[in-house]
């Protein structure tokens, strides 16, 4: 079986791949897409529906020794999806993305190294972007450094959206949200007047389901400062449920309700446009399952 074709027109990678190695069962071609042996210029590549152009090598390279079973995650985590160059992971909230400087609190980042070190020791991660300790949602790690800054020159272009339930009804419909934040403090960022030693944050807001005492929000994130969306809620006076250090009264989830529930980004290996999306957890949905008022 020849183990390499060039790509002549552009197409889709699995029907090539049936039409280009025609006596393989589709059931193991379809293997080979799941267990990472099918490469695109060198590059392992598992969605069924890759964009191949024309001059893309495809190379299928078969591993003739079982590999070691990578670690399992702790319960809170969970990947999403995974090849060669990235790891999308479902962070559970009560998880750190990396240590503070206390070193106190579970990490992603350690749990990963572990799974991806379960393989080979010499494997780790590299951290792309951030969650809050009490945030829940999608978050993306590299396995190579030069695929992190690819990552993360471009992590401006990318789609990042939220989902957050907040204290009160919002009136309007949708908006944008903006401020300059002090990030000087660790604990609590604060909305300033604009200065040499600030940050201006902006925020798109639409307003997705209203219940009798709180909003569902949708919130796109054009510039990503730390604690952004946390600040802008409290300062249109509708603070996100179970934000007590941003003003919130309320906690009845006991924990924050705000998710990542969606990303959409290049990946840095193939330029593949990803999109991923997480619903809202189910102790997070239980809080608008009221009746809407409008």
């Amino acid at each position: 079986m020849p183990e390499q074709r060039t790509v002549t027109e552009a197409a889709e990678l699995l029907p090539f791949l049936f039409e280009n190695w025609p006596d393989m069962k589709r059931t193991r071609i379809k293997q080979w897409l799941k267990f990472g042996s099918v490469r695109v210029n060198d590059h392992s590549v598992t969605r069924h529906d890759h964009k191949l152009k024309p001059g893309d090598k495809i190379t299928i390279k078969v591993e003739r020794t079982p590999r070691k079973a990578a670690a399992p995650l702790p319960a809170g985590l969970e990947i999403v999806h995974e090849d060669d160059a990235i790891i999308v992971l479902h962070k559970g909230a009560g998880w750190l993305t990396v240590a503070t400087d206390s070193g106190n609190g579970r990490t992603a980042y350690a749990a990963l190294t572990d799974h991806v070190r379960a393989t080979d020791a010499r494997n780790r991660v590299w951290i792309v972007h951030r969650l809050d300790r009490d945030t829940s949602g999608l978050i993306v790690f590299a396995k190579t450094e030069p695929y992190k800054r690819v990552l993360q020159q471009n992590w401006h272009r990318f789609d990042k959206t939220y989902l957050a339930i907040v204290e009160g009804i919002v009136k309007r419909d949708s908006g944008t949200l903006r401020c300059h934040l002090n990030e000087e403090f660790s604990l609590r960022v604060r909305s300033v007047p604009p200065g040499d030693e600030t940050r201006e944050a902006i925020t798109h807001f639409k307003v997705l389901k209203r219940t009798h005492n709180t909003t569902l929000v949708e919130l796109k994130l054009e510039t990503g400062r730390r604690h952004q969306l946390r600040v802008h809620l409290s300062d249109m006076g509708h603070p996100i449920v179970g934000d007590k250090p941003y003003g919130a009264k309320t906690d009845p989830a006991r924990r924050l309700a705000l998710h990542a529930s969606e990303l959409r980004f290049e990946h840095p290996a193939t330029n593949e446009e990803m999109m991923f999306e997480l619903p809202l957890p189910g102790v997070l949905m239980k809080l608008i399952s009221a009746s809407a008022s409008s």
